[in-house]
């Protein structure tokens, strides 16, 4: 082991002035123990730091055949791993100078065993999470309703959060999130999502009663809405449904009541009769859709964002269902299966299937800067593929 003065004569060597220097001399030595296959280093963002320190757990998520993803409660991140031309050394106890507490202005020698090193590390991306899965699992088994008669249902193809948990590349809170919004319930300790048809018979039973009782859309109440339709379908679908299509309150009397939303609604009525046809002749569509809402609500083309895609160069001009959730997670994939579609974009018509593909802060024009290429035709600014695409 090197002495002091073994090594303020290293210093002359190297003509290096001691007082340039800190006082305190770390001597490292590997341990006979010592590997690059023992530990593996991760770098983590000062969110991610205090996430640690509150002692809070960091799950490395993925199947076999996927890219590991590393989740907190809420967020994903991309593991990819960076190297370095510097070896990385773990030293257990070593101290940095503002760590040493008396500060000593002496030489000092302090000796470190060195555990084990690397000259890579994992770096953390922000990511989004990878949900697609999640619907096509719930698909195995889309509840229809309660059994009829003595029928029973399968236990198979359900699944519970912790099977989610297992499965899906995504953070807790991000699963519930997006279980929320494709109007997912739990039913018997299994996660559901409703048959679409169901759904729909739902609907229909809660908004004609609205229009039997002459309700407000703006005032269905939730004890009335139960009572009267609890001997149709299990009171805990009306209240369910009342959750996906309307926003729950309380009235100053204390009374629980939904404002239906008007949208909403719409929406699930349009995908209704654009899901039985290729494409629908725009115009009869609108007016058979008008027909189809409750009285009282109006359709508008802007409530199919990301639902339907219009065709207005079509003679006569054409409206079809195209479902963003139906689109490919990976940016690159996506914006390839939409300019197979359609040669030609305006940023109107792609910029609802391409924004859930933004990053934090991203816009997406500037998504459409980087895979797409830009053009005016007719006057109007249209994007095309910076690829070739497959036919």
């Amino acid at each position: 082991m090197r002495t002091l003065d073994e090594v303020q004569a290293t210093l002359q060597i190297a003509k290096l002035k001691e007082e340039d220097l800190q006082a305190v001399t770390h001597c490292l030595s590997f341990g006979e123990s010592a590997s690059s296959g023992d530990y593996s280093l991760m770098e983590l963002d000062d969110t991610l730091c205090r996430h640690i320190e509150a002692g809070k757990s960091l799950i490395i998520r993925g199947d076999k055949d996927e890219h590991a993803v590393l989740c907190s409660e809420d967020k994903t991140y991309d593991l990819k791993m960076a190297d370095t031309s510097n070896l990385l050394l773990f030293v257990p106890g070593c101290k940095t100078p503002d760590q040493l507490s008396d500060h000593p202005t002496h030489p000092q020698l302090v000796h470190a065993q060195i555990w084990g090193y690397a000259s890579s590390y994992w770096e953390l991306r922000r990511q989004r999470p990878k949900l697609k899965k999640l619907k096509k699992l719930l698909m195995e088994s889309p509840y229809s309703g309660p059994p009829v008669g003595t029928e029973e249902e399968a236990p198979e193809n359900k699944y519970t959060m912790e099977d989610f948990l297992k499965q899906i590349q995504a953070s807790r809170e991000e699963i519930e999130a997006h279980l929320q919004k494709i109007h997912a319930c739990e039913i018997d300790g299994y996660w559901r999502i409703l048959d679409f048809d169901y759904e729909l018979k739902l609907l229909g039973h809660v908004t004609q009663l609205v229009d039997s009782e002459s309700w407000s859309f703006s005032r269905v109440p939730l004890r009335t809405c139960l009572e009267e339709l609890g001997p149709l379908e299990p009171t805990a679908m009306i209240e369910h449904c009342l959750n996906c299509y309307g926003r729950r309150y309380n009235t100053e009397e204390g009374e629980v009541v939904y404002a239906l939303d008007e949208d909403k609604v719409c929406r699930a009525m349009a995908q209704m009769l654009l899901q039985n046809a290729v494409k629908f002749n725009l115009s009869e569509f609108q007016e058979v859709w008008q027909q189809s809402v409750p009285e009282g609500m109006g359709t508008r083309l802007d409530q199919l964002r990301g639902l339907a895609l219009v065709d207005r160069n079509s003679r006569p001009e054409t409206i079809s269902l195209l479902r963003v959730e139906d689109l490919p997670e990976d940016t690159l994939e996506r914006f390839s299966a939409l300019f197979s579609m359609r040669e030609k974009w305006t940023q109107d018509d792609i910029e609802p299937y391409i924004q859930d593909l933004c990053g934090e802060k991203q816009t997406t024009g500037a998504l459409l800067t980087k895979h797409a290429r830009s053009s005016m035709q007719n006057g109007v600014k249209v994007y095309n593929s910076r690829r070739p695409v497959a036919t």
